[in-house]
This record gives C-alpha cells, structure tokens and sequence, in this order.
C-alpha cells in the first residue's frame, strides 16, 4: 500500500473510523480503502488522469485511487473556461478522465476515456510505490502572466510538506479538519485532503462555505479550520451577535488561513471575540508549503511565521545577491530551495529554468524578515511592489492600515505611471457605506500617520466590489485606472 497513506491499508487500526465526510455523505478508512483501491488497478499505467474536481466525495476518492494507482492526477476546476480548459487538455494530455457517475463534462474532455469513480468496493492488486521523485499531481497555475502553467510536483514534494505541517501544527490522527475550499487546488486537495488522510484523521468538508457549518462542526467535534481571508472576514462579521459561531471557534485548536494575507483588523477582530488567534502559512502551486507559524511559536499578525523543516529561504535584491540583514525593513524577493519543491512545468523548459536561480526556486513574492526569522510578504513582485519616489514600497502593508478605517470595507493598492514620483499608490476602496465614502485626503492622512508620508495613497478609486479568483485572491490586473 501507498506509503503516502499509511493508515489506509485493510488492516490498520483506523479502518472503522470516518475518513472522510462530505454533508451526509461519509467513508471510513476500510471503505476509502475499498473505494480506491477498486478504482486504482482500472487506471493503473495510464500515463495521466485527469480529475473533475468539484467538492465532493467521489473527488477525494479519485484523488486517493490515482495516488494509489502511482499515476500522475490533473484536477481540474469545473469552473474554467472553455478555452483555458482546452489548453489544460491539450497540454497535460489525459489518457482518463475521472468523474462523478452524474457529473455532465464539457467537449474539452471528450478525447479522454470517461472513468466514473465509486464510492463502494473491494480493493484490487496494485502496483508496486513509485520512487519518491515520480509526479504525484499536475496543478495548473492561475495564468495570471499568460496561459496557465502545469507545475509537477513529485510524491516526495506532498510528503514533505505535509510531514513539516505536522511538525508545526503538531497536526495528528486525532484532528478532525473543516473547510469548504475548492479541490482543485493545493490547499484544499493536497492539505485538506491528503493531509488528514496522511495523518489518519478525519475530513469534514462543507461543500459550500458558511460561517453556519463552521460552527456546526467545529462545535461538534472538529478541531481544525482551513480557509482563505474571504471565509475569514465573513466569519468576523459573522461574530457580532452569534454565541454559537463564538464559542465553535474559541473551541477550535488551530484556525489557519492561507492564499492570500489575512488582513490585520479581521485577525484583531476574531481574537477579540475568541480568545484564539489564526495562523498564516505561505505557499504556492510550485513550492507548496514554505512557512508557516508554529503552534509553539509566536501567533504574530502580519507574518507568515518561520521555514518549515526541510526549507530553506532566502530573500534577494533585484540583481540576485543575497540579503543577510534580517531588520523586518528591507524588501527581497524571496527564493525557496527544498524537497517541497515542483520538478517543472509541463512542455515547458523555458519557463522552468527561468523560475530558477541555481537551486533556488524564485517565488516571485517580496517580503523582510525579523531578526528572530520570522517572514512578511508585502506582496508579488509584478503588482505590489511599488517603486515611488526612490522608495520601495510593499502594497500589503498599506493595504493593512486601509482596512483598519472605519469607512473602509475592502481595499486593494497597485500602482501607477508618474512622471514625477516613478509610480504613484493607488488606493482602490470599496466603502463600508457606499453612500457616505471617506475622502481621498482622509485616506491619504490615515496612511501617512500610520506609516510615512511616501506611503500616502496619491489617489483613490472606489469601487462597488474588488475582483476576486476562486481562492478569494485579489485580481490586481483587472484594476487599472
């Protein structure tokens, strides 16, 4: 059996205890076993699966069948376009694709066979553990700077990550997660999937997010919440007033947040209300985890904590040389090297060696790093480094004092083509009340007292909503003035 999953074998002790549960929906471990482990030989030597990836059992279970099956899985996002998911298609070559026996697939997915998975049956031979290089999945990233991109991570990059995160969170058997992420993602496939199975615990998933299901289950015996900042913001809002949400959380062991920052007012306000402080990690498609705070550390707002074990970090000015003072003011790209890391992206060589500094993976995040290690992104690279008036400044941070004006609902900052200064701020605000909006100097004052007068956003546009992707991310390049 698949040493990825080493309590799921049909004599672990663990095989009557639920794996998985999705709403009324539920797997024990000796069931997952059987499930899968039907599913694997039929798939086995296929060279590439693809998996229909909506939030459901039979998603999880395609999953584990593939692994198992030592062939490489592609989940792919029902919500993708048409043409986004042609070329997915095209370029990652699926001989199978897996999928609920209900589910209606696009044309995109005709050429590949149709393999529907089950969620009942009695495990088959299967073939022998892959060598700990040999691609595990093929994720594809958000496309952001072109079409998207199939980063392979290997079996030991999941493994890695996941075995570090136990580490940190001192994650174990007897934690019962909660999210309701999407699985075509890492952070919900791969940490909120395989991570509990790794560890013979259990999966609680929402199917769709609700600050009501979070309380529900936490409050009934989970103990550990995945979510993006969009889920927890709604949660913050959500605790005003509902004693059941209050006490789920305060309840909770961890509360972890990741994919994007989580803003500083949101941290403050769920602390307030419970006593419990949410931990931020750092990772992306190509590296999974890279940091994260630990449970025995400082839960330190703003930061995304210190290296996992086994990842070295580093941050680097724009010509490459290393930047050894760690003063938590000067910026760096951060480049990340360990066995956490993807092996390249599909068809791809340019785009592999140029996401390469030697060894060193270059993120593309910028971010300064305290004396005692621990790391805060002040955003990418390409949209939230500002060069202004010979400063270089972090959108993120900006941002943070943003939020925390009462008149200030979302905001987002980019900036802009100056003349004079390089490029300005630009603040992009949705009101807490769109009828009543704060003015521009008020804005521009609340930043500067907080921070530096070069900081000051130098104009501000409101808008009734700021793009978001699936994960709840931003889309900075569809602000534009």
């Amino acid at each position: 059996m698949s040493s990825l999953f080493p309590a799921l074998t049909p004599t672990a002790a663990r095989a009557d205890r639920v794996a998985l549960r999705f709403g009324e929906r539920s797997l024990t471990y000796g069931q997952l076993h059987g499930a899968a482990g039907s599913l694997a030989p039929r798939i086995a030597g296929a060279g590439r699966v693809a998996l229909w990836a909506t939030p459901t059992l039979e998603t999880a279970v395609g999953a584990v069948a593939a692994l198992l099956a030592g062939v490489p899985v592609v989940p792919l996002n029902p919500r993708t376009g048409e043409r986004e998911l042609a070329h997915i298609v095209a370029d990652s070559a699926p001989a199978v694709v897996l999928a609920g026996a209900g589910d209606e697939l696009p044309a995109a997915l005709a050429k590949p066979e149709r393999v529907d998975v089950p969620v009942t049956g009695s495990a088959g031979e299967l073939p022998p553990e892959p060598a700990a290089g040999a691609p595990a999945l093929i994720v594809y990233t958000s496309g952001t700077t072109g079409p998207p991109k199939g980063a392979v991570l290997p079996r030991r990059a999941v493994t890695t990550t996941l075995d570090a995160l136990q580490d940190a969170w001192q994650w174990s058997g007897d934690d019962v997660l909660v999210h309701g992420l999407p699985l075509f993602h890492v952070h919900g496939l791969v940490l909120g999937v395989l991570g509990p199975l790794r560890r013979g615990g259990e999966l609680r998933h929402l199917g769709r997010f609700t600050p009501q299901g979070v309380a529900r289950e936490l409050g009934s015996g989970a103990t550990m919440l995945f979510g993006v900042p969009t889920m927890y913001h709604r949660l913050a809002e959500a605790l005003d007033g509902d004693a059941e949400l209050t006490k789920a959380l305060a309840g909770a062991r961890l509360l972890v947040s990741g994919s994007a920052a989580l803003p500083l007012p949101d941290h403050e306000r769920i602390t307030a209300a419970t006593g419990r402080r949410v931990v931020e990690r750092y990772g992306m498609t190509e590296t999974l985890m890279n940091t994260s705070v630990r449970v025995d550390g400082e839960a330190r707002p703003g930061t995304v904590g210190v290296p996992l074990p086994g990842v070295s970090l580093r941050l680097v000015e724009e010509d490459g040389t290393e930047i050894t003072v760690h003063d938590g003011e000067t910026i760096g790209e951060i480049q990340v090297h360990g066995d956490n890391l993807f092996t390249e992206y599909v068809n791809r060589p340019d785009a592999t060696a140029a996401a390469f500094d030697g060894d060193w993976f270059r993120t593309g995040d910028m971010a300064v790093r305290e004396a005692d290690g621990y790391v805060r992104i002040v955003g990418r690279k390409a949209t939230d480094l500002i060069k202004s008036g010979g400063y270089k400044i972090g959108a993120g941070e900006i941002e943070n004092v943003l939020l925390d004006h009462p008149a200030v609902r979302e905001a987002a900052v980019t900036g802009e083509p100056d003349a004079d200064l390089g490029e300005r701020v630009v603040a992009w605000v949705v009101a807490a009340d769109p009828q009543a909006p704060p003015s521009e100097e008020e804005l521009a004052g609340h930043v500067a007292a907080q921070l530096a007068p070069h900081k000051r956003p130098r104009t501000v546009r409101f808008l009734d909503v700021l793009p978001r992707n699936d994960m709840g991310k931003v889309m900075k390049r569809a602000l534009h003035g």
